[in-house]
């Protein structure tokens, strides 16, 4: 990653270098070119808005207060001495092309970017010229890997505050937060669709979002020295508080001038991600108090012995390894099949006879071919026969192909049972038992 940063910064100094040389050599006659006159009467608006454009050259410097705890110990400092050789870079290039396209009156063509047409001004169209174009894609190519660096953990710390998912917090395989990564890629490709991936139309929407951010960090820097008052904080608070207001003009004169060009987009999506980040907070505090050991249940001592439902869709030696690990647990089972086909369960109990290893078939009819909803009314009702508090739990026999294509060829009607089980709850507002047994075929 390092390579592009060292080719661009080498070669474009070296470009600043000869074009300063050149305009030491030229003189002050160079000034006497004439420019366009200007298309908008100059006011203190459109200055504001240049101010404000010329700013979003400066919003690579999140991806360093994001990454403070990846620099090598001590942290603080040696993201300090990064930020401060940044600026200085940062500075003494934008100075440099500033003068330099004023001095030489160049002006970018509308296939053309101001930094190509400087080049080309100064070195010519040569070998230099594409060193220097090389150089820049590169660096491009390098700094659209940042955010890859900076949301996922972003995303991590927002996740370990209990306002992201905690998946985003955990780090992968490789070491790197790799749900985070995923996470953005998917939004990635998802803001290219709905912009035709034109990048222009995405500029409004990442200057708001930056600015927005740059100001409610630098107010929360204002309360931080407000409230600790450590030596300095005087200081302190009022740089943050200057650098707060410059961003807040910032935002505002971006927020106007580019609303209409999809500002308003970020404009209706923050309010949204800070009601779904609060959301989340919520579920995440009200979790807690559920799982504490400090709240009292009012259920304790031993469980009476269990009772469980075997639901079968015929007799098959995986239904048969699912009846002998019941039988270990407990004597209180019950096989139950769901005809949905008149006629079918004769066949069934004459099957279950000779191999069920006695334990009671229960047959429920089902004139809709439904076989959820049977099973669950019937569970419902054993509960309310037994009235002693504890659920009956369910015993499913589950069959796996041996392929991955396969399973499309079955009716994975066991998951559908679990899928029912987990997340219906029914009336009972308690959850079951669910014993999974699975029977892999070899073939």
């Amino acid at each position: 990653m390092a390579v592009p940063v060292y080719l661009f910064l080498g070669s474009f100094l070296l470009t600043l270098a000869f074009g300063v040389i050149r305009a030491w050599q030229d003189g002050p006659t160079s000034f006497a070119v004439t420019a366009p006159p200007p298309a908008l009467p100059l006011t203190t608006f459109l200055l504001l808005h240049a101010f404000a454009s010329g700013c979003t050259a400066l919003t690579g410097i999140e991806a360093i207060s994001n990454g403070v705890p990846a620099f090598r110990a001590p942290e603080t400092r040696n993201a300090n001495q990064t930020l401060i050789v940044m600026a200085l870079l940062m500075g003494v290039l934008f100075l440099g092309s500033v003068g330099l396209t004023q001095h030489f009156a160049v002006v970018a063509g509308p296939e053309e970017t101001i930094l190509s047409a400087l080049v080309r001004r100064i070195l010519g169209p040569g070998p230099l010229y594409v060193l220097v174009q090389a150089a820049t894609l590169a660096i491009l190519a390098v700094a659209a890997n940042t955010s890859f660096a900076g949301f996922p953990r972003l995303a991590s710390i927002m996740a370990q505050d209990r306002y992201l998912p905690h998946q985003l917090s955990q780090y992968g395989d490789r070491l790197v937060f790799s749900n985070g990564m995923l996470l953005l890629a998917a939004l990635t490709g998802v803001l290219i669709v709905l912009f035709a991936g034109d990048t222009h139309a995405l500029i409004p929407l990442f200057a708001v979002g930056v600015f927005l951010a740059f100001t409610l960090s630098q107010a929360g820097m204002v309360v931080h020295w407000m409230r600790e008052r450590g030596p300095g904080w005087r200081i302190k608070a009022l740089t943050n508080g200057v650098g707060m207001a410059t961003t807040a003009i910032t935002l505002g004169v971006v927020t106007l001038s580019k609303f209409a060009e999809g500002a308003w987009i970020i404009v209706l999506l923050v309010p949204l991600l800070v009601l779904l980040f609060r959301r989340v907070h919520t579920h995440y505090e009200e979790m807690g108090r559920e799982l504490t050991l400090r709240r009292k249940t009012g259920r304790t001592g031993p469980l009476a012995s269990p009772r469980f439902v075997l639901p079968i869709s015929g007799v098959h030696r995986g239904v048969l390894e699912a009846v002998r690990f019941a039988r270990s647990l407990t004597d209180q089972v019950t096989a139950v099949y769901v005809e949905i086909t008149p006629g079918a369960a004769e066949r069934v109990r004459r099957e279950w006879e000779q191999h069920g290893q006695g334990l009671p078939l229960e047959v429920i009819s089902s004139p809709y071919r439904s076989i959820v909803g049977p099973l669950l009314d019937f569970l419902e009702q054993l509960d309310q026969q037994q009235a002693d508090g504890q659920l009956v739990g369910v015993i499913l026999p589950e069959f796996i192909p041996a392929r991955w294509w396969q399973y499309p060829l079955h009716n994975q009607t066991a998951w559908s049972i679990k899928l029912a089980l987990l997340y219906g709850r029914r009336t009972t507002g308690r959850g079951r038992a669910i014993l999974d047994i699975p029977f892999y075929l070899q073939e």
